[in-house]
C-alpha cells in the first residue's frame, strides 16, 4: 500500500531509513528491525533499485583526505544544457547535478585532490563553446548540513536506529579515526571505488573480482576505509519519492557577523538539506525540498524571510536531476 505523501510505503521508507543509517547493513538485521522478514526487505531493495528510485553508493569522503569542494554553475543556452549536463555528470569527480531555471542553467558539485587538480578542473576541463553563456566556480568552505543527514526519510525510532550503527567513521575527538590516520587512498583501490560508486552493496566476491584481491583483503580494505571515514555510503533516492516534488538551489547573501547564526538555524530546517559556506558573491548555499511550489513559497516568505541577517536570496527550481551521490541517472522518459 503506498503512503498519501510518497510512492513508498511505510516498509519502503524504513528501508530507506536503514540503508541510510548503514548502507550496508544486512538485509537480516533491517528485516529484524522493521519487523518484517529478510526475504521481503530484499525483495523490496531488488525492486526499488531496479525501477531506479533507490540506489545505495560507496563514496569517497574527499574532506578526510584534504581535497577540495567545489559548488559550480553553468549558464547555456537551451539546447545546450542536456548534453552538457549529461557530460559533466559522466565524471567521476562530480556529484549532484541538476537542471534549474527552465533548463538554461547547470548547477554541479566536484571535489579535486590538489590544488593543481582544481585549476586544471576550472580552467581547462569545464566546457568552453559558445553556447555556454557563462560558468563561475565557487569552493565549499564548510557545511552546516549534508545531504545524508537529511531529515525528510527519517522514520524509524531510536531504538531501531541504535541497531543500526554503523561500524565506522570512529574519532578521538581530534576528528581522526585511532588506529586509521595514516589511511591513504591510491591506484588500487579504484576498482574498488569503481564498483561501490554503481552498488554500494556490491558483495566481497564482485569487489574480489575486481580488484584482483581475496575476499578475506577486501573485506578489511572496506573496514579500515570506512572506519577511517574516507570511505561512505549515502542512499540516493529521489525526494519526490518521499512525496518532496518541489526542489531548488538557493544562493543566499548573509551578513558575515551572523553567518553561523544563519547556516545554523537553516540546518535545523526539515526542508533542507544542504547548507554550505561558500566563496563568491553569496556566502551560502542551500537545497531544499517541499512538497509543493505553494510549499516552497510558504518557506522562502515565512521561515526564511524570519532570517533578517539574509541580505538576498536567489532561488533556482530543479528542473530535472541528471546525478545524485551515485551513478549518472537515466534520462526520465518522456
Amino acid at each position: 500500500m503506498k503512503t498519501a505523501t510518497g510512492s513508498l510505503d511505510e516498509v519502503d521508507r524504513g528501508l530507506v531509513h536503514a540503508l541510510r543509517i548503514d548502507g550496508r547493513a544486512p538485509f537480516l538485521l533491517i528485516g529484524e528491525v522493521l519487523g518484517v522478514s529478510e526475504s521481503t526487505v530484499a525483495r523490496r531493495y531488488r525492486r526499488l533499485r531496479s525501477a531506479g528510485t533507490l540506489r545505495v553508493a560507496g563514496t569517497l569522503n574527499g574532506a578526510r583526505l584534504g581535497h577540495h569542494a567545489w559548488t559550480i554553475r553553468l549558464r547555456c543556452t537551451p539546447d545546450a544544457a542536456g548534453p552538457l549536463a549529461t557530460a559533466l555528470a559522466a565524471r567521476t569527480d562530480t556529484s549532484y547535478v541538476y537542471l534549474l531555471s527552465g533548463g538554461t542553467e547547470i548547477s554541479c558539485t566536484a571535489q579535486t585532490p590538489t590544488a593543481d587538480e582544481s585549476e586544471a578542473l576550472l580552467l581547462h576541463k569545464l566546457p568552453r563553446t559558445a553556447r555556454v553563456t557563462s560558468v563561475s566556480a565557487h569552493l565549499l568552505l564548510g557545511h552546516y548540513a549534508l545531504p545524508h543527514t537529511w531529515a525528510g526519510p527519517a522514520c524509524l525510532t531510536p531504538e531501531q536506529t541504535a541497531l543500526l550503527n554503523p561500524p565506522g567513521p570512529l574519532t578521538d575527538g581530534t576528528g581522526e579515526a585511532p588506529g586509521e590516520a595514516g589511511v591513504a587512498v591510491g591506484p588500487d583501490d579504484r576498482p574498488l571505488f569503481d564498483v561501490l560508486a554503481r552498488d554500494g552493496r556490491a558483495g566481497h566476491p564482485e569487489l574480489a573480482a575486481a580488484t584482483g584481491w581475496s575476499k578475506s583483503t577486501v573485506r578489511r580494505r572496506v573496514a579500515a576505509l570506512r572506519r577511517a571515514g574516507v570511505l561512505t555510503f549515502l542512499v540516493d533516492v529521489p525526494p519526490a519519492a518521499l512525496g518532496f516534488r518541489a526542489e531548488a538551489r538557493l544562493w543566499i547573501s548573509v551578513r558575515p557577523s551572523r553567518l553561523a547564526e544563519v547556516g545554523s538555524a537553516m540546518a535545523e530546517h526539515p526542508e533542507v538539506s544542504l547548507v554550505a559556506l561558500t566563496t563568491g558573491p553569496t556566502n551560502l548555499l542551500a537545497a531544499v525540498n517541499c512538497r509543493d511550489s505553494v510549499d516552497l513559497a510558504r518557506y522562502l516568505t515565512e521561515r526564511i524571510a524570519a532570517l533578517d541577517a539574509i541580505r538576498s536570496i536567489e532561488t533556482a527550481p530543479v528542473i530535472r536531476t541528471v546525478k545524485r551521490a551515485g551513478a549518472l541517472l537515466p534520462r526520465p522518459a518522456r
